[in-house]
């Protein structure tokens, strides 16, 4: 998964989990694309140290997701979604019996993910 869609989805999941300095500095360089130059300048800190708090910041949210996998789990229920549609979309044009099988599967699958 590219770097910066995976930074997104944990600070989306685990990011309230930082302190609020952490957040500010990791959502300036995560969702709005600012340069470490950029944060530094803007908070009084060296290019260096918002480096090293942007890599802490990473170490912090895949510490979460190794012990809570919500991530993961979002993933796959999103995946199993989709599945679900094309199944159901195939059944519309098929009307093969198998297909609402496979969907109910797919479903199944989603309620044992935990």
């Amino acid at each position: 998964m590219e770097k910066i869609v995976r930074q997104g989805l944990l600070y989306d999941f685990y990011g309230e989990l930082l302190t609020k300095h952490q957040r500010h500095i990791y959502e300036d360089v995560v969702l709005n694309d600012l340069s470490l130059s950029e944060i530094a300048q803007e908070n009084g800190i060296t290019r260096q140290g918002v480096h090293d708090l942007i890599k802490r910041c990473d170490r912090i949210l895949e510490g979460y997701e190794d012990k809570l996998r919500l991530v993961e789990k979002f993933q796959d229920t999103k995946q199993l979604a989709s599945q679900i549609q094309e199944l159901l979309n195939s059944y519309q044009v098929s009307r093969d019996e198998a297909l609402l099988d496979q969907a109910r599967e797919a479903a199944s699958r989603i309620t044992q993910i935990s």
